[in-house]
């Protein structure tokens, strides 16, 4: 019975190997460094185990013995391989923990940031806000980060009410977000594509449910991404996105999300300007369709129980108004 759960257990732990997020698929700066400390131990660690073996299986091969009395040169060979043992497991130790010291100081040597971004965790989900010098040119997304390849981004960690973990394995190491304090992440992607993050301290509830993803694309596209998401939000054009817009601004939903260029300006949930423009909803548990938007507003609690959503009484035609008009915010 044992073994016939080896091979399904040897795929749970295989699947941790995915190149949606694993260490072993780095693809910056830190991560690469990680990498190679991670391999650097496993070779160490294979070596000392194939000499334990070796040494254990000499040990159990029978011998004669030659001498009946006492054995002053077995005694004496004892003797030099323990001390032996003992100098190279100091020596050993002394090695990884050197390897570990330099490789976690290198992970935020990344010098002058090119993109400052404020990242705050809460339950349960992630807001990042781009700092800029001139106040008109700040704003902010949820659960989805941009960057440029190439460049390096200091990430401002913080969290609102308990401790959280920002950690994407494919571009760097993971560090807390503490409540009333901030600590600072150097992230820095060597090529694009779309990687995968997740806190990493339980947090609640739904903490496996407080993902998001980094988008790593080139100078141009990063750019135009950039000027958009200053915009703000497109004026409804369709009849049904027309009604859903009054619907929001007259219900509960004005009082905790913001939505630039309208009177919604609460700051309790995520900022919903550009809600559409984003891969996934509610912490990458949805995809971005118009569907998942009439399901989540409809029964946030039943999809993500223990969030601070509340379930906003409306009629079919409110909710089905409410999720064109959420559809319309690209």
């Amino acid at each position: 019975m044992k073994l016939r759960c080896l091979p399904l257990a040897l795929l749970i732990m295989l699947s941790g190997c995915s190149t949606a997020q694993s260490v072993l698929h780095a693809h910056g700066e830190a991560a690469i460094a990680l990498k190679n400390l991670i391999i650097f131990i496993a070779w160490v660690a294979a070596i000392i185990w194939l000499a334990v073996v070796g040494f254990l299986t000499f040990a159990l091969v029978p011998r004669r013995n030659h001498s009946a009395g006492p054995d002053n040169r077995s005694e004496r060979t004892m003797t030099i391989a323990v001390a032996t043992a003992t100098a190279a497991t100091a020596l050993i130790i002394g090695i990884l923990t050197v390897a570990s010291f330099y490789t976690t100081r290198a992970l935020n040597s990344g010098g002058n940031a090119d993109v400052t971004v404020v990242v705050r965790a809460q339950q349960w989900w992630w807001q990042f806000i781009y700092a800029d010098h001139d106040q008109t040119q700040i704003f902010q997304t949820a659960n989805e980060l941009h960057i440029p390849v190439g460049k390096t981004i200091r990430l401002r960690l913080q969290a609102v009410d308990v401790i959280h973990s920002f950690w994407v394995p494919s571009l760097a190491g993971k560090l807390d977000l503490i409540p009333g304090r901030e600590n600072t992440l150097t992230l820095r992607a060597e090529r694009p594509g779309i990687y995968r993050g997740q806190c990493a301290e339980f947090c609640g509830l739904q903490h496996g449910h407080m993902a998001f993803a980094v988008i790593a694309e080139d100078d141009a596209d990063y750019q135009r991404w950039l000027a958009r998401q200053r915009l703000d939000a497109a004026t409804p054009t369709e009849a049904e996105a027309i009604a859903g817009q009054g619907v929001f601004l007259a219900k509960q939903c004005a009082a905790c999300h913001a939505i630039r260029g309208t009177s919604a300006s609460g700051s309790t949930g995520p900022d919903l300007t550009h809600v559409a423009g984003r891969r996934t909803i509610a912490a990458g548990l949805l995809e971005t369709t118009r569907g998942s938007f009439a399901a989540w507003i409809a029964d946030p609690q039943t999809l993500k129980p223990g969030n601070n959503m509340p379930m906003v009484p409306l009629t079919t035609d409110e909710l089905r108004q409410l999720s064109a008009y959420m559809e319309s915010l690209r």
